[in-house]
């Protein structure tokens, strides 16, 4: 049981990297790929209905993470609280740039919003990075690992969202499997980590019959994230609902 609600939390957390990275990567390529008003619009607009289908995959980490593993709760509050606050702060303002610069007119309300979607989506990657590496080295945040992690974090997750840009919009090397080679490299930061400390993760696993309750209700509902992702992705497929026959942006 103790195996099972690891591989888990390791497949939810791998997950959310490669459904939520490429956003994330496009949020903080934004001012870049999108060279004008109408071309962020597009790039917004492409990537917006994945968003909350890609973010439920975290909140069923935290779940996890609390029902699961309530001792390791703390010791990630304590431990790692700067980095924490620092997540759901970009988080908020991720959330904040995306959803409030449709909300009026105007290139300098757009422009403001925008760079809020950079800073934050710039935010989360760093953020992610420097608590993968701190899982790894068993607590210290700024290290040279820590640093070089976190760096690596934010490449990763840009490839990814130039891919899905690519895919998405219109552009060279415009394929699927591209996209999945993206996804899966997106996935390696943090499985590696995860594959790092699973002695240190099993070590602070709830007793077996809190796992046995966690199993009767909280993984029937896996297969219900597994088929709203699919749906998610069959109707907002590439090109759809974002102007697909009006050309690539010009970055491409």
């Amino acid at each position: 049981m103790d195996i099972l609600w690891l591989g888990v939390f390791a497949l939810l957390l791998i997950g959310y990297f490669a459904l939520e990275g490429f956003d994330i990567g496009l949020g903080m390529l934004l001012p870049v790929l999108g060279r004008t008003g109408a071309e962020r619009d597009r790039l917004v607009a492409g990537m917006a209905p994945f968003v909350l289908a890609g973010e439920v995959w975290l909140v069923a980490v935290v779940g996890v993470l609390f029902g699961a593993f309530p001792h390791l709760e703390g010791e990630v509050l304590f431990t790692l609280y700067p980095l924490v606050v620092g997540l759901l702060v970009s988080w908020v303002l991720r959330d904040a740039g995306l959803w409030f610069r449709r909300r009026q007119d105007g290139r300098a309300w757009r422009a403001f919003w925008d760079g809020v979607l950079c800073v934050g989506s710039f935010g989360l990657a760093l953020t992610w990075g420097l608590a993968l590496a701190a899982l790894v080295q068993g607590g210290p945040v700024l290290t040279p690992l820590g640093v070089g992690y976190a760096a690596l974090v934010v490449g990763v997750f840009a490839l990814h969202g130039r891919r899905f840009a690519i895919w998405r919009l219109g552009g060279p090397g415009r394929t699927g499997r591209a996209l999945l080679g993206s996804a899966c490299l997106a996935a390696v930061p943090v499985a590696v980590p995860l594959a790092v400390a699973t002695p240190w993760l099993l070590d602070h696993v709830a007793p077996p019959g809190t796992l046995g309750v966690l199993t009767l209700v909280v993984l029937p509902c896996v297969p219900v994230m597994v088929v709203a992702q699919v749906w998610v992705w069959r109707t907002f497929g590439r090109g759809a609902g974002v102007g697909a026959g009006a050309g690539a942006p010009s970055f491409f």
